[in-house]
């Protein structure tokens, strides 16, 4: 009886979770992870499996199949967050102030486990499977990186998969289209003129100024765009002043922008430039604007979400976990990839109680072989369909 993908991954469950558990006790800032690039390196020459290593961090490392045909590539993050963990587990962080609060010690080591399996089904590999083992995604990055350095040149699909701790433990959803909104982060400097409080006439106040920027930005969600285009503009800080009896002549605010509409995305920089210069304008300032478009849009193309699909129910223990992933405002810089070739993005369940960048966050590691599943599975299903 032939063995199938998911009982290889069970099979080698306590390699994938000591993988991930050593990653997890040894966290590593985005463009800084070298030790965990060295283990991956480690592993990879042990299993036979050429790579290369990306610069500063990261690996990019093929199994070629017995038959010549198409690229499909596979993708894993494995930067850490700056925060002090607070669970109690074992394998707690021992790099004070960082821990692997977002579950990229999970990707790490599912797509290490994935490798693998893969490595010992060469026979059934018809055409080339790429392991992107990718820095940085929590600066956003990190998928730039790779293109940069050629990672996707050759590629026809990509798939990538995200560790949810709170959906049901091994559950897999995803969701034809957009999936995750783009982060844009934006700076606004508003300039006006100083003068003693008592005597506001003789200065131009920045803070007013900034204040109806502020204000009026929002009016771009609520009277500028469809209510059938969800979007969120959110000024997070806003400096301003030196003291409390001098009328201000600069302030300083930055914010962000999140949507699902690709087109709209694009547009967002005029419409912030256009209200913070005319705003400040009625109030005799001058206002400055620096935009930068974190990641785009995470579109998942409709074809490649079917064959996931498939693929999906091959790994998971039970049909009730497949399910639709909910339309999600936060970023993922998976989707720069999505703009260069056919791509697929799923979420699989931790069953955890704390959501991720949480300092208690944790997950139920017996989803991790299911995870492992899934990577080599959409892998070889994409090849034999393309053969």
């Amino acid at each position: 009886m032939v063995e199938s993908i998911q009982e290889k991954a069970h099979e080698i469950s306590p390699y994938i979770i000591g993988i991930r558990e050593d990653i997890h006790r040894h966290p590593e800032a985005s463009l800084h992870e070298t030790r965990t690039t060295d283990l991956i390196a480690a592993e990879l020459e042990q299993g036979g499996i050429p790579y290369r290593r990306l610069n500063p961090t990261g690996i990019i490392a093929e199994i070629k199949g017995s038959v010549p045909g198409k690229t499909v590539a596979l993708r894993a993050d494995i930067d850490a967050l700056s925060m002090t963990e607070k669970t109690d587990v074992p394998f707690k962080s021992e790099n004070p102030g960082f821990m692997h609060a977002c579950g990229h010690d999970t990707h790490c080591a599912m797509l290490l486990g994935a490798a693998k399996i893969l490595a010992g089904m060469k026979d059934q590999i018809h055409g080339t499977i790429r392991l992107i083992f990718q820095p940085a995604e929590e600066i956003a990055e990190g998928a730039k990186l790779v293109i940069a350095q050629d990672g996707l040149k050759g590629v026809d699909m990509i798939f990538g998969m995200h560790i949810f701790s709170t959906l049901p433990v091994g559950g897999i959803l995803m969701r034809s289209g957009a999936s995750c909104a783009c982060a844009d982060v934006f700076k606004i400097k508003v300039t006006g003129k100083s003068s003693h409080g008592s005597m506001p006439e003789m200065g131009v106040d920045a803070t007013v100024a900034a204040a109806a920027i502020i204000m009026n930005l929002q009016s771009i969600v609520s009277r500028e765009l469809s209510p059938m285009k969800p979007c969120v503009v959110t000024v997070g800080k806003l400096v301003s002043g030196t003291r409390f009896n001098i009328v201000s002549g600069e302030a300083e605010m930055e914010g962000t922008c999140r949507c699902f509409d690709v087109e709209l995305h694009h547009s967002l920089p005029a419409l912030i430039e256009r209200i913070a210069a005319r705003t400040a304008e009625t109030y005799r300032c001058t206002a400055e604007v620096e935009y930068n478009m974190l990641t785009e849009v995470l579109v998942s193309d409709p074809d490649a979400i079917k064959l996931v699909q498939g693929s999906a129910a091959k790994v998971v223990k039970s049909p009730e976990l497949l399910g639709e992933l909910p339309m999600l405002m936060g970023a993922e810089d998976f989707a720069e990839y999505t703009t260069h070739c056919q791509a697929a993005f799923a979420a699989l369940g931790g069953g955890g109680k704390a959501p991720q960048h949480s300092d208690y966050f944790w997950i139920d590691e017996s989803a991790l072989e299911t995870g492992a599943a899934m990577y080599a599975q959409v892998a070889i299903d994409f090849l034999t369909q393309n053969q």
